[in-house]
């Protein structure tokens, strides 16, 4: 549910007193790369003079918005042609960022894909976890009702409860950053690294599985954002270790974002959500096990104490963040569109570029999936009310050798999902 109602927290955000000066003095923001309140009016002049995209500069809205419901759900990777004739047509080219993750694909114009196309596209998001599309102007020019309703085809519209969005449109995200220096400055003073490793919105009770980035503004060079393949990373625990992780869950929770907003006067659309999910979670499409936690949103693993909770998340944060073997850097071109999976990959983005010169201007549409699935009788239910076949086996003794029978590819074999297509030139 949507409602109109007052939703700047502080009293003092209007900046007349002497105490919400220094305050604001103070602030060193909570992600660098997002604003959270609005910038002043010559601020606000000055970015619409240099964006072509104006309509996408970030709104702060008097909107609130209620916890959305459970609701069922069905990936429309699992509609999808295994060969994907749709997506991948005559004269599309593709080109992997890395062997096991990252494709970009050339040649296709995503106004025109249609609906057995997405579902393909939903596919190949699942096998390779990032997409990346160039030359994407005609649809990022579209406008955002044909943006958000391409989206709204592999699920229900996530609304971020701080930052900016767009006016009439609040599934949209806006990461808006033009020069910011002394903010940046300020936030160095305090922090050693800009990276925030994370999965997007991972404390609604239904994540987004599929999420698009569209790139409207970027730095010639600067600005990437890496990704970590959580499912990889699984992989190369042990068995041991595998198993043990295999029956825990983790607490998600939007507590510190919503607080810092309040505190400081931005913008608030939603009171906190607190969810308990399997710290491993299985894909519906793909069948994978990976590794779902993150450094933003994560409290602690249910049932252990506090000192055994650090040390785990400690571990297993450091084991993907680390593993440079099983992380691709994707770097921004203009008029790009970029869609990741949401269960098996973390990603951060890097501020290592000069918000003066270029500025950096993405929107952001993520798409609320299923409940993520754990390992065990109860995951191999819903497995089973998804279509999945199992050939002999359960998820419980699923590994990387090919068991699930769904005529999808296993983790050891992810990246050779553009099988069967011979007009594909790499």
């Amino acid at each position: 549910m949507i409602s109109t109602t007052n939703v700047f927290a502080s009293p003092a955000n209007n900046g007349s007193s002497k105490e919400s000066t220094n305050l604001d003095e103070e602030i060193v923001s909570y992600d660098i790369n997002l604003p959270y309140k609005p910038q002043s009016a010559f601020e606000q002049e000055q970015a619409r003079l240099r964006t072509e995209y104006p309509g996408y500069l970030p709104q702060f809205d008097d909107i609130w918005f209620d916890k959305l419901p459970e609701f069922e759900y069905q990936d429309p990777g699992l509609r999808a042609d295994k060969q994907k004739p749709n997506l991948l047509a005559p004269g599309v080219t593709f080109r992997h960022i890395t062997p096991k993750m990252g494709t970009v694909l050339f040649g296709i114009d995503l106004k025109e894909l249609s609906d057995a196309g997405k579902d393909e596209l939903a596919l190949l998001i699942s096998e390779r976890k990032i997409v990346a599309f160039r030359e994407q102007k005609e649809f990022l020019q579209a406008g955002p009702q044909f943006q958000q309703e391409f989206m709204a085809h592999f699920g229900k519209p996530n609304y971020q409860p701080v930052t900016g969005s767009v006016t009439g449109f609040p599934g949209f995200h806006i990461i808006h950053r033009d020069g910011n220096r002394a903010e940046i400055k300020k936030f160095f003073q305090h922090k050693m690294t800009s990276t925030l490793w994370h999965q997007d919105v991972s404390y609604e009770l239904q994540p987004p599985g599929y999420i698009m980035l569209g790139i409207l503004a970027c730095p010639d060079v600067g600005g990437d954002t890496v990704f970590a393949d959580t499912a990889e990373a699984y992989n190369r625990l042990s068995p041991i270790f595998q198993e043990m992780i295999n029956r825990l869950k983790a607490a998600h929770t939007s507590e510190k974002m919503i607080g810092f907003a309040r505190t400081h006067g931005g913008l608030v659309r939603k009171d906190p959500i607190t969810s308990i999910h399997p710290l491993v979670r299985v894909h519906p499409v793909t069948g994978e096990r990976s590794i779902f936690l993150n450094t933003e949103f994560v409290t602690g693993i249910v049932g252990l104490k506090d000192q055994e909770s650090d040390m785990m998340l400690k571990f297993l944060t450091d084991h993907i963040c680390m593993g440079h073997d099983f992380q691709a850097r994707v770097q921004w071109e203009k008029d790009s569109v970029v869609m990741m999976d949401g269960r098996n990959t973390l990603h951060t983005a890097t501020v290592d570029y000069d918000a003066t010169v270029q500025a950096r201007h993405i929107f952001r549409l993520a798409s609320m999936t299923e409940k993520p699935i754990p390992v065990g009788r109860e995951g191999d239910s819903v497995l089973r009310s998804k279509g999945h076949k199992f050939n002999g086996h359960t998820s419980s003794g699923y590994r990387t050798n090919g068991n699930l029978t769904n005529g999808h590819t296993s983790n050891a074999h992810s990246q050779d999902t553009l099988h069967g297509t011979p007009n594909l030139n790499i």
